[in-house]
């Protein structure tokens, strides 16, 4: 694995920075009190790699040095993250952009504040057991895919997989699997014929022989060879309320999140391992780190929106969901890069 060579964390130092530092002083002063400072926050598979940064901040206590109390409640899948909003045991989620339009078409306000993924990171293979012989996309008519989660972005992924080889989705049987070991065990035990899932489990099939990849979006190139161009992922998103009554709590959660991001462009092998809990290596730290360098392009390097990548995702989503019609949809609304700039700023990202 060609892996980075192993680095000191860098200290913030120099006539520059600390100019730079000055000059955002009134700002920082502003927002240094959190409104909210404990924040329950949703995620659906928290081990999967695409959340690593999330993780990565909270490890480290970067949520804790800007004011925060962050309680993390992992959920199976995006929809139960999304549904602990909706019942008010969390405030923010982790999940992807993708559904903030999926719920402004819904007519429900939510914007994302914060990007941790500038591609999916999701992987579609076929069972190298139950489809030896397979030839092409045509051969998954009737089969049983396996997705993470409904109407998740390991279906999307799928959707269009099959939509660029001439199936449509009532054409095969999507099966709901997780995101971890349920995932592997379903491939592997047979109950499924193909799986559009993240890593660790992706690379951990592909080296065991399990799968035959077909289409990747750990890369940027394979990303935009599935969506079309750049697809923003995963993210902090929260309601439009929540974020207008609270920008300085959402400013810290920012900022812990670039600082994240900033600290995995130059994190090591041992620095992954010493950091990361083991429970998400599932039983083996080598293919771990594997899929982490294989999914190290996809993470984003500032928190910032791209600014082509939420029309990717609208026109990706517009393809299989008829409720989502482009025209209908504020872009600028879903999203917001204000506080990721400014965490931007602080952190040199």
């Amino acid at each position: 694995m060609n892996s980075p060579p192993l680095m000191t964390r860098r200290l913030f130092g120099g006539s520059a920075v600390v100019a730079a530092a000055a000059l955002a002083l009134p700002v920082l002063r502003a927002q240094a009190q959190p409104e909210t400072p404990k924040i329950m926050l949703s995620v659906g598979g928290r081990s999967a790699l695409g959340y690593l940064p999330l993780t990565i901040s909270a490890q480290l206590g970067y949520f804790k040095a800007e004011g925060l109390d962050v309680g993390i409640t992992d959920f199976p899948g995006e929809a139960a993250a999304f549904s602990a909003l909706q019942t008010g045991s969390a405030v923010v989620c982790s999940g992807t952009f993708a559904k903030t339009i999926e719920l402004q078409a819904k007519k429900q306000k939510f914007q994302a504040f914060v990007l941790q993924g500038r591609a999916p990171q999701m992987v579609f293979g076929v069972s190298s057991r139950t489809m030896p012989h397979y030839r092409s996309v045509a051969d998954l008519r009737g089969r049983r895919i396996g997705v993470s989660a409904p109407r998740s972005s390991s279906s999307l992924m799928a959707s269009l997989v099959l939509l660029q080889g001439g199936l449509h989705v009532g054409e095969v049987s999507f099966v709901t699997v997780g995101a971890a070991g349920a995932a592997l065990a379903a491939l592997r035990a047979g109950e499924i014929d193909a799986i559009s899932n993240t890593d660790p489990v992706m690379t951990t099939l592909e080296q065991g022989g399990d799968v035959r990849i077909i289409s990747d979006s750990r890369t940027l190139k394979g990303t935009a060879e599935v969506f079309g161009g750049p697809m923003p992922s995963a993210c902090l998103y929260a309601s439009a309320d929540f974020i207008e009554k609270n920008p300085n709590t959402c400013q810290a959660l920012a900022n812990a999140m670039v600082h994240g991001l900033k600290w995995l462009q130059t994190a090591g092998p041992r620095d992954i391992i010493e950091t990361v809990p083991d429970s998400y290596w599932m039983g083996e730290r080598a293919l771990y780190l594997a899929s982490f360098d294989k999914a190290r392009e996809s993470m984003s390097l500032d928190g910032m929106f791209s600014d082509d990548g939420p029309r990717t995702a609208l026109n990706a989503l517009s393809r299989f969901d008829a409720s989502i019609q482009p025209g209908e949809i504020d872009l600028a609304t879903t999203y917001t890069n204000a506080f990721a700039s400014r965490a931007k700023a602080r952190f040199k990202a």
